[in-house]
């Protein structure tokens, strides 16, 4: 009995490492946010966006996108939702009510903006955390579901 319970218990281990291996950490969506930046600024929106878009690009990694706003609160890149580029997000606020891109765009240089998402693996909405680097012409942005 106790080797089925251990055994079991050992499954279950493995199963929670797996399920979690799918998500990223606030670290990743900050050192990606951080490679975005600096390959927005190096190599123009143009080359950017295309390289932020494709699967191979360097720039998406299990539920890890950019996502990128001019200084207006206007979508400048999304992956995901490309309908939303050129409309203003500024007021767009969270389930809970809170609109998070205003805080967005307060941010002088670099931080944090946390609110609720849809998680494109799970379909459910749970507590974001995005890592934003204001380049001078755009906020880019990455996020982490933190679970």
């Amino acid at each position: 009995m106790k080797k089925v319970l251990l055994v079991a218990l050992l499954l279950l281990g493995f199963a929670g490492a797996a399920g979690a291996a799918e998500h990223a950490t606030p670290d990743e969506a900050k050192a990606m946010a951080v490679k975005a930046a600096e390959y927005l600024k190096a190599n123009g929106s143009e080359k950017a966006f295309a390289a932020f878009k494709a699967p191979d690009g360097g720039f998406r990694d299990r539920d890890l996108y950019v996502v990128v706003q001019d200084h207006n609160g206007v979508m400048a890149f999304h992956p995901i939702a490309p309908a939303l580029i050129g409309k203003s997000m500024l007021d767009l606020k969270d389930v809970d009510g809170k609109p998070f891109n205003r805080e967005v765009q307060a941010i002088k240089d670099t931080g944090w903006v946390e609110f609720k998402w849809m998680d494109p693996t799970t379909k459910a909405v749970a507590p974001k955390k995005s890592y934003v680097v204001n380049t001078g012409d755009y906020f880019v942005m990455v996020g982490a579901y933190v679970q």
